[in-house]
């Protein structure tokens, strides 16, 4: 080889690794038209990544809550690209992880309703169990599972009605339902792959968090959506199930930052990403109802009890017994001092703030990005 032949490509060479050290960090959201994904992608984008999106083909369109961040693919330098994808697909997931090459990867698909997960017990276990192992054989076999790292949105469902409270790492795991097994699955396979393959695999046992984005079938933005249906003479009573339920909500756009953290550390691990604090759904819709202008007073018990509006006497509030879980969570609780010391991280909206962002943005009316 010649002097010159070698100098040659040898500023080849430097010239590519300019180019890479230069080129944004690329991130794959899987489930990036979900009310976490959405915040994400938000985040991600903020903080200068090409962001890959993962949604399902669906014959409506379904990206309402990125639709604001959305380039079609006409513009040039575009950084938020979308995927046809599903997890349940093998095939597709090899495919996608090889045409990517992504850096970190964000898996927040899943069937996310733990009282479906008792009616479709078979679909919510091949999305949330099989599709995690899926999207992880896709890395291993992609020929980048050491520069690929990736964050497993697990649950507090994993739990159930666990004895401690709160619940730390060490937690024994006792899923209630179909949904929590599935994740508990989805847990464990992610920590296999570490322990097996060395991948930077991690799990962020994520619990509740809501926000105006959620969808409304879950009890917080059911809550909020129904109050302003109300008030504006569109709905006059909201059901609920279980009030003496105790969960421990935050706000996902908080969360989201603690999944971004999650694989900024030199290390992966599990870390549990809570609020610390736990509340009735009794207490939520109370303090929902007084955001809107509307004290509630109880009366009854039990499946009979009502929320009464104590200025008209008309009831706002009624318990039907479909919405009971056949094994309820009695009380969740999380402990997140783990990721309080290792991300430096702590939710920054209080539980009353966030009641009243979702009640605010459901009384105006707007479908919420």
């Amino acid at each position: 080889m010649s002097f010159l032949t070698f100098l040659l490509m040898l500023l080849i060479s430097f010239s590519v690794c300019a180019k890479d050290v230069s080129a944004p960090k690329k991130a794959m959201v899987i489930g990036v038209t979900g009310q976490d994904g959405a915040y994400l992608t938000e985040l991600l984008l903020e903080k200068g990544y090409e962001v890959h999106g993962v949604r399902r083909r669906a014959s409506m369109f379904n990206t309402r809550r990125i639709d604001h961040i959305y380039q079609n693919r006409q513009v040039d330098n575009r950084r938020l690209v979308l995927h046809y994808g599903d997890v349940t697909d093998l095939a597709t997931m090899m495919v996608l992880m090889r045409e990517v090459q992504p850096d970190e990867v964000y898996n927040l698909a899943a069937e996310g309703h733990e009282m479906v997960s008792f009616k479709m017990p078979v679909y919510s276990c091949t999305v949330n169990a099989m599709g995690t192992l899926n999207i992880l054989e896709a890395i291993r076999q992609s020929g980048r599972k050491d520069q690929i790292r990736f964050f497993q949105a697990s649950s507090n469902h994993i739990f159930g009605s666990a004895p401690e409270i709160p619940q730390n790492e060490q937690t024994p795991m006792h899923p209630t339902s179909p949904y929590g097994t599935s994740k508990l699955f989805a847990h464990w396979i992610t920590v296999n792959y570490r322990e097996s393959y060395g991948m930077y695999a991690c799990n962020g046992i994520l619990f509740n968090h809501e926000s105006p984005r959620r969808n409304s079938t879950f009890s917080t933005r059911k809550i909020t959506h129904a109050i302003g249906r109300i008030l504006r003479k569109e709905k006059h009573t909201l059901y609920l199930g279980n009030l003496d339920a105790m969960r421990d909500w935050g706000y996902a756009k908080d969360y989201v930052e603690a999944m971004w953290l999650t694989l900024q550390q030199e290390k992966p691990t599990d870390r549990i990403i809570a609020s610390g604090e736990s509340h009735t759904v009794r207490e939520f819709t109370e303090l929902a109802f007084r955001e809107a202008g509307i004290e509630i007073e109880w009366h009854g018990t039990g499946e009979h009890e009502k929320g009464v509006d104590a200025k008209t006497g008309k009831v706002v509030v009624a318990i039907d017994t479909v919405y009971y879980r056949p094994n309820e969570i009695n009380c969740a609780l999380g402990d997140a001092a783990k990721a309080q010391k290792d991300l430096n991280w702590k939710p920054k909206t209080s539980f009353n703030d966030l009641v009243k962002i979702m009640v605010q943005s459901d009384l105006s009316g707007q479908n919420p990005r």
